[in-house]
């Protein structure tokens, strides 16, 4: 068990201008009810520095400014980890808002059952508007996502995802922190981290409201950069392959032979699909206490599947069977090192 005292927490934010989104988060960190951390804003290349953001919270807090050139914000994250005085560093992104007991639960999970890397859960405040609830429920609804982005107990590993993830020095210091990838960057770093030996754990308590300021366009695009970041994943770490990963284009495969076969009358698989589809507005309506939400939630779930399916059939031809390298069929997923 490891004692309070052992354990000085950096929060790394790496942020690309969203000059109000940081003020929301810088707000959120100093109404915490545990204020003993310290917090670096790294900016990274922003063409209207964000210092003047950060100097106004500095008379209420432990915060430090880093400006530094743009290279996405894995590489800022790293580069925020070097500059940390703390010996464990917690990665929130710009558009979250942690609730004000966010710090003490961190503390009493490490303090109470001690991991070298975990991660929380990704919720839907009360004030985000129709599309951030709906998108907000297909990626962590067990419906959609099983779960295990919003907080699942039973997954035997938690993956953390970077908008609200926790790394201690030593397991930053045996792997170099993020890699190259710039997309999936936290699932690499996760499969490293075990493949050296290291535990990770989810916080149930530890949440944090993910904003998601998109549109249904770019929603669409951005699932689709993780449909093909997942192949590339399971290259750079076969031992963590699953055929769960295969589901989002069975899925939307079955769904195109499904309307396909109502044509000539046979119409029943159609009809799963329209329970499936039923079922997410039932309850995303229940648990958002909203018809449009319900609604828009079967939209954006099926926009999910369709892209991340696609995009991960895309990848699986173009690397397993062409066997083309990731970084010469897919560019724009890595960073220029």
């Amino acid at each position: 068990m490891k004692q309070l005292e052992e354990i000085q927490l950096s929060i790394i934010i790496a942020v690309y201008q969203r000059q109000d989104e940081l003020t929301d988060l810088l707000n959120s960190l100093v109404n915490q009810s545990d204020k003993d951390f310290e917090v670096l804003v790294i900016d990274d290349g922003s063409p209207e520095k964000l210092e003047s953001v950060v100097d106004g919270f500095k008379d209420q807090s432990n915060i430090k400014y880093y400006y530094k050139d743009n290279s996405g914000p894995g590489l800022t994250r790293n580069y925020g980890m070097s500059k940390a005085e703390g010996n464990y560093f917690i990665f929130l992104d710009s558009d979250t808002i942690i609730p004000e007991h966010y710090i003490e639960e961190v503390k009493n999970e490490l303090t109470s059952d001690y991991v070298d890397f975990f991660g929380g859960s990704d919720n839907a405040h009360e004030s985000f508007d129709t599309l951030q609830k709906a998108i907000n429920f297909s990626m962590t609804s067990f419906l959609t996502t099983g779960g295990i982005r919003g907080g699942k107990k039973a997954v035997k590993n938690f993956q953390p995802r970077s908008f609200n993830m926790g790394i201690s020095k030593k397991a930053y210091q045996a792997t170099g922190g993020f890699s190259e990838m710039r997309v999936g960057e936290d699932p690499d770093l996760t499969m490293t981290l075990w493949e050296k030996g290291f535990k990770s754990r989810w916080f149930p308590n530890a949440y944090v409201y993910h904003k998601r300021r998109t549109s249904l366009k770019k929603f669409g695009r951005q699932v689709k950069s993780f449909g093909i970041a997942r192949p590339i994943l399971n290259q750079r770490h076969p031992k963590y392959k699953s055929l769960s990963f295969w589901f989002p284009t069975i899925f939307i495969l079955g769904f195109t032979l499904a309307i396909i076969l109502s044509f000539f009358g046979i119409w029943q698989f159609l009809a799963l699909y329209g329970i499936y589809f039923a079922l997410i507005f039932i309850v995303s309506s229940i648990q958002n206490k909203s018809l449009k939400v319900g609604l828009l939630s079967c939209i954006t779930t099926f926009i999910q599947f369709e892209m991340y399916g696609f995009g991960f059939l895309r990848s699986q031809i173009m690397i397993n069977l062409l066997g083309k390298n990731p970084k010469e069929a897919f560019p724009t997923h890595f960073y220029n090192q």
